[in-house]
């Protein structure tokens, strides 16, 4: 492979760190970036590439919210054996995590194959950036005057949490945002915008890894050494520029709304419909 295509990797691993996490569809961006910058491989390995490459910025958010995240430790303090090795609010966390895998799980897995024939191009795309742009706009001046229910992750119920995985269901159509739609998801069932996005990034834990996990057995392993290093290199870009992302996400996030990247969907959209119109193919 020349330097372009390893350029074109880099890009690749560059746009899943920054969009994977910011509500506005990493699934559709690299759908669309494809479009332009073609990387000069199988059509069955780009497919898997798209969706494996997220295991790297799956490691961001591992590395950035371990101690949030890790339930076993050592304190001799706690009479009950149980609690002695394990922190018992964070293993509640994680169940409230699975619950809240349940809903992708049952719609997802039986209808994975169906939504990528049928959903996974750039009308589709355009259109969903354009419709999530406006729900993020209306939804945040619902929310103006309303105040959190819930402003930390403990308070997080079982119930809130499978409403969550709910939202998550609508990211199967390429353009909606995982993360987007569970961050809607969250606001409207009383989270602030901090929690709704910290339950996105460690919800993604299991979501990403079980579809990475699903693509790389569908494809089979069998990787020649120039797919092992694509893969390898696109998913350390991702890692890098994810971490980037996170911390920027959640300082914005601090004194700003989610209208900024509504708008931005809606412009994108519109220049995506107008940039095919123009060319004769819609």
């Amino acid at each position: 492979m020349n330097i372009v295509e390893w350029l074109k990797v880099v890009l690749l691993g560059i746009v899943e760190g920054i969009t994977e996490w910011l509500p506005i569809s990493s699934t559709g961006h690299m759908i669309l970036v494809d479009e332009f910058v073609h990387l000069n491989v199988s059509e069955e390995f780009m497919n898997m590439f798209l969706v494996v490459i997220q295991l790297g910025a799956i490691l961001a958010v591992v590395v950035l919210y371990f101690t949030k995240l890790w339930p076993f430790h050592y304190n001799p303090k706690k009479s009950s054996i149980l609690e002695r090795y394990v922190d018992m609010e964070k293993m509640v966390l994680w169940f409230k995590i699975l619950v809240a895998c349940v809903p992708a799980i049952v719609v997802g897995l039986p209808l994975n194959d169906f939504f990528e024939e049928k959903f996974y191009n750039y009308v589709v795309v355009a259109l969903m950036l354009i419709i999530y742009g406006v729900l993020f706009i209306v939804i945040e001046n619902y929310n103006r005057k309303r105040t959190p229910e819930i402003t930390c992750l403990e308070d997080i119920t079982f119930r809130t949490a499978f409403g969550i995985g709910l939202f998550q269901v609508l990211s199967l159509i390429p353009g909606t945002s995982r993360s987007g739609s569970t961050i809607i998801g969250g606001i409207l069932l009383g989270t602030s915008r901090t929690i709704a996005a910290e339950f996105t990034f460690f919800l993604a834990i299991p979501v990403m890894f079980g579809a990475s996990l699903l693509k790389l057995v569908k494809f089979g392993f069998h990787f020649t050494g120039t797919e092992a290093a694509i893969l390898l290199v696109g998913m350390t870009v991702a890692f890098a520029v994810s971490i980037i992302a996170i911390k920027f996400l959640m300082g914005y996030i601090k004194k700003h709304d989610f209208k900024a990247f509504g708008w931005y969907r809606i412009v994108l959209g519109i220049l995506v419909l107008g940039y095919f119109f123009g060319k004769g193919i819609l």
